[in-house]
């Protein structure tokens, strides 16, 4: 037993470390989709969906008949005394004889039926239900789109970090090479020491951005994680590369797909804001009407001079009352009028930042073709200039260890590939996410 009790306690860690060390791997696309479901955001967003729906039914209930009970019990543990002539007794007139009325211990329990019967502000109330609970849903896409937009950013952002890591490797290994050979050259007294120093400032940039780019590639992935809605320090895998993931984000057709601003997102909210501030007014509105409410109970009263009203023979005396209650608003100061006033304005506004919404999508769209566009074009270039500057680099690579290029120029060129192997990676995470720009407002 102690053997397999300390079996056991060996055996646990090594479980809590496996679980830990749980490793994911992904395609853009499912990354999407496990971030849809376990995104944080994207939980509450779908518990927003069930708290509409239960406030609806919150609201809907509120004119539906309601049933309430309620037990009182009293000790009197003094009782007062009340003086009554003594002449009704048979006493002298004039004099008064002192009685206590009742017993000392009384209970009541009553129940009570209300229904409402006439309220302006439920039917408005029930009516606004809907445009909540389609706004619950419309928020719930605009965090979707959120989180889709979110995951494929951390996702190029990872790709790059990656990229920038292996180009970076590369570049240094080259200038190793090149220091290696141009520091035995002059010890060999055929170079100069300017051209030893040249390549150290140059690897020791290179060596600085090599670190940086192992920070970020750590940073990006972490923050894909988060965004994943998975523990940061998850070993996570992509199994997409950056190249062929921009190649399959250039679609011009895209660019002719037809639009209708009604899928747009941000312009259902902003319909929904207007329907808000229309069941607002009419709202205030219903301030001004009747209210009436019927009610009926039915209770119970005992008295006694000790606790007995739990026993069997113990009397009750039962009473029940039926009602209603019309509550008619006649003058409030004016009141409810400037409410009401205040909120038509609020809806006029409204009105009016709908007609704003729909040109500013209108203005995002063509703002987004064009940046979509100008993110492919600047890919192409990128490309060819990333060729140009690796040939024109391998030249003076050439030329220097023939004695023909200094060690100034060569630096110029390196300086002008690093930095040209830099453009080509960012402009193709700009055409990734350019195109997810656009597919999030034309809500494809």
């Amino acid at each position: 037993m102690r053997t397999t009790i300390i079996s056991l306690l060996l055996i646990l860690p090594l479980m809590g470390l496996a679980q830990e060390t749980a490793s994911y791997s992904f395609s853009l696309d499912q990354a999407i989709a496990h971030a849809l479901e376990h995104n944080y955001s994207s939980i509450n967003a779908s518990r927003d969906i069930v708290d509409a729906q239960k406030q609806k039914w919150e609201t809907i209930a509120d004119g539906l008949p309601q049933i309430s009970g309620a037990i009182s019990y009293q000790n009197q543990l003094k009782q007062p005394v009340t003086q009554i002539p003594a002449e009704f007794f048979g006493g002298e007139p004039g004099t008064f004889q002192e009685v206590v009325f009742g017993q000392a211990q009384s209970a009541n329990a009553t129940a009570t039926l209300t229904q409402q019967i006439f309220d302006g502000s439920y039917i408005v109330g029930v009516q606004a239900t809907k445009a909540f609970l389609s706004f619950s849903q419309n928020n719930k896409e605009k965090n979707e789109l959120d989180v889709r937009k979110a995951v494929v950013e951390a996702y190029g952002n990872v790709l790059l970090a990656q990229e920038s890591v292996l180009i970076s490797e590369n570049n240094k290994k080259t200038l190793e090479k090149n220091l290696y050979e141009t520091e035995k050259i002059f010890e060999n007294g055929l170079g100069d020491e300017e051209s030893v120093d040249q390549l150290k400032i140059t690897l020791s940039s290179v060596e600085n951005q090599l670190k940086n780019a192992k920070r970020l590639e750590k940073i990006t992935l972490q923050m894909l994680n988060l965004v994943l809605g998975l523990p940061i320090q998850t070993p996570t895998i992509l199994t997409e590369n950056l190249d062929d993931l921009t190649q399959k984000q250039i679609d011009f057709g895209l660019m002719d797909s037809s639009f209708n601003i009604e899928n747009n997102v941000d312009y259902k909210l902003a319909i929904n804001q207007e329907e808000q501030r229309y069941f607002e007014h009419k709202l205030a509105k219903s301030k001004a009407l009747p209210t009436l409410n019927a009610f009926v109970n039915y209770g119970g009263s005992s008295f006694s001079d000790s606790f007995n009203f739990l026993s069997s023979g113990q009397e009750w005396f039962g009473s029940s009352v039926l009602g209603f209650d019309l509550n008619i608003p006649i003058f409030s100061s004016l009141k409810r009028s400037a409410g009401t006033q205040r909120a038509k304005i609020a809806l006029e506004k409204a009105k009016t930042q709908l007609t704003e919404a729909e040109e500013q999508i209108r203005l995002q769209l063509e703002s987004a073709k064009s940046d979509y566009i100008l993110a492919i074009e600047e890919y192409g270039t990128s490309k060819e200039n990333l060729a140009l500057a690796e040939r024109i680099e391998n030249k003076n690579q050439v030329k220097y260890s023939e004695g023909l290029a200094t060690s100034f120029e060569l630096r110029q060129a390196q300086t002008q590939l690093y930095t040209t192997q830099q453009e080509y990676l960012q402009s193709m995470v700009d055409v990734i996410n350019n195109k997810t720009e656009l597919e999030t407002i034309l809500n494809n």
